[in-house]
C-alpha cells in the first residue's frame, strides 16, 4: 500500500507570519511548493528556508504551479485578489484575519467561496489556544448554561506598530486596532456565544495616544517611533456593544495605546456559571456559587496541554481539511463575514454618533477608520 501524496501549498505573502504557517505545514508533512510577495528579500528567505520557487505575484505563482491549497498573509487590502483567485481555480485557502480591508471586499471573497467547489477558512488562530478549547470542552458538558453576556477585551496600553508600516495605513489596513486586534477579540466573543445573530452595534473609535507629540513607546513595540515621522491614519482604540437577536450582548474594549493597563481577558456570563481567560493562554477559570451549610463561591481552573500551539493546531486542521477535501466547520468564511459586518457597524456608529443596525447598514460608505473621538 502506498502512501497519499503530501497536499501541495503555496503561499501569497512571505513575511513573518508566512513564513510561521510555511514552518508548520511544512513540519506537518505537508510540501511546500512556492511562494509570492513582492519584496525581493523575503522571496530569497522563503526560497532558502523551504527550497521552493518564488514569484512576485500570486497570478504568476497559481499559473505556474499545481497546489492543493493556497495561504494567504499579505496586507489586508491584497487578501481579496490572492483568495478570490484561488478559489476560482477550486484550490483551497487559508486566509489570514480580517477577511478583507472593506466590507465589500469580504463580500466578494464569500461569493467567490459559495461559487467554488473549494473552502476558504479564516485564520482566527486564538480559537485554538488552550483556553479557548477549554471553553468549549466546558460549554459543551453544559458547566456554562445559555451565554448571556461576553466581555471582551484586548488592549495593548503602548503598542501601536510602527508609522510607515502597513498597519497604520487606512488603504492597505482598512483599520487600525479594531482591524487589527479587535477582530480577535470580536471574532472570539461571537465564537463563544455561538454566534447569535447580530441585530445592533454602537461604538466609538478613537485616535488620541498615538497623535501625541510626546507619544510615549516603553516595551519599543514600534521602535520609539517620533509622531513628527508620518500620520497616523487609523484608530488606536475603540469602545463597542453589540446587541443580539437572542438577547445576548458583548463588549468590546480593543486598543493599541490607552492609558489602561494591557488586558487580553475575556468574560463570560452564562446561567449555569461564568468564565474568565486570557484569548491566547493556558487556562480557563469557570466562576459559579454553591450551597451546603455555608453558602460559598465555586471558582475552578482548569488547566490546558502544554505541548498545544495555538498556530500549529489552525495549520493542522486547516491540513487535514485540505487532505479530505473537506471544509473545516471551525472558521468559516460566513462568520468572518459576520465580524466584517459588525466592525463595519462600528466605524459607521462612531462616524453617525448613532446605533447601527445590521440590517440597514450603509452600502458603500465606509467612513475613515480613524474619524470619531478625539483627534
Amino acid at each position: 500500500m502506498t502512501d497519499e501524496p503530501a497536499a501541495r501549498i503555496g503561499f501569497v505573502g512571505l513575511g513573518g507570519m508566512g513564513t510561521e504557517h510555511a514552518q508548520n505545514l511544512d513540519d506537518a508533512g505537508a510540501t511546500i511548493v512556492a511562494g509570492a510577495d513582492v519584496a525581493d528579500a523575503a522571496r530569497s528567505s522563503f526560497a532558502e528556508a523551504f527550497d521552493a520557487a518564488t514569484y512576485e505575484s500570486h497570478d504568476a505563482l497559481l499559473d505556474a504551479e499545481s497546489i492543493d491549497a493556497l495561504v494567504v498573509t499579505t496586507p489586508n487590502r491584497f487578501h481579496e485578489a490572492a483568495t478570490v483567485a484561488a478559489l476560482e481555480r477550486d484550490i483551497h485557502v487559508l486566509c489570514e484575519k480580517p477577511l478583507a480591508h472593506t466590507l465589500e471586499s469580504a463580500e466578494r471573497i464569500a461569493a467567490a467561496k459559495r461559487a467554488s467547489d473549494a473552502f476558504c477558512m479564516v485564520g482566527f488562530c486564538n480559537r485554538f489556544a488552550r483556553s479557548a478549547t477549554l471553553y468549549r470542552h466546558c460549554r459543551q458538558r453544559g458547566d456554562i448554561g445559555e451565554v448571556e453576556h461576553v466581555e471582551a477585551n484586548y488592549v495593548r496600553r503602548r503598542g501601536i506598530p510602527g508609522l510607515g508600516s502597513w498597519f497604520t495605513s487606512e488603504e492597505l489596513a482598512g483599520g487600525g486596532a479594531l482591524m487589527d486586534i479587535g477582530v480577535h477579540a470580536l471574532d472570539l466573543a461571537l465564537h463563544f456565544a455561538g454566534y447569535p445573530d447580530v441585530v445592533e452595534v454602537t461604538g466609538q473609535t478613537r485616535r488620541t495616544i498615538g497623535t501625541s507629540d510626546d507619544y510615549a513607546d516603553p516595551d519599543g513595540w514600534a521602535g520609539h517611533w517620533d509622531t513628527a515621522d508620518g500620520d497616523l491614519e487609523v484608530d488606536d482604540a475603540v469602545s463597542a456593544f453589540v446587541r443580539c437577536a437572542n438577547g445576548v450582548t458583548i463588549s468590546l474594549e480593543a486598543a493599541w495605546a490607552t492609558n489602561r493597563r494591557s488586558d487580553k481577558t475575556i468574560r463570560v456570563t452564562g446561567t449555569e456559571a461564568g468564565a474568565e481567560l486570557d484569548i491566547s493562554g493556558d487556562e480557563l477559570t469557570l466562576l459559579d456559587a454553591g450551597t451546603g451549610d455555608v453558602d460559598y463561591f465555586d471558582d475552578r481552573t482548569l488547566s490546558g496541554s502544554v505541548d498545544r500551539n495555538r498556530h500549529r493546531a489552525e495549520t493542522d486542521q486547516f491540513l487535514t481539511a485540505v487532505e479530505t477535501d473537506t471544509p473545516p466547520e471551525m472558521n468559516t468564511v460566513e462568520e468572518a463575514l459576520t465580524v466584517q459586518r459588525v466592525v463595519e457597524a462600528i466605524y459607521c456608529a462612531s462616524k453617525t454618533g448613532t446605533a447601527v443596525r445590521l440590517e440597514e447598514l450603509p452600502r458603500n460608505q465606509r467612513p475613515n477608520a480613524a474619524v470619531g473621538g478625539t483627534e
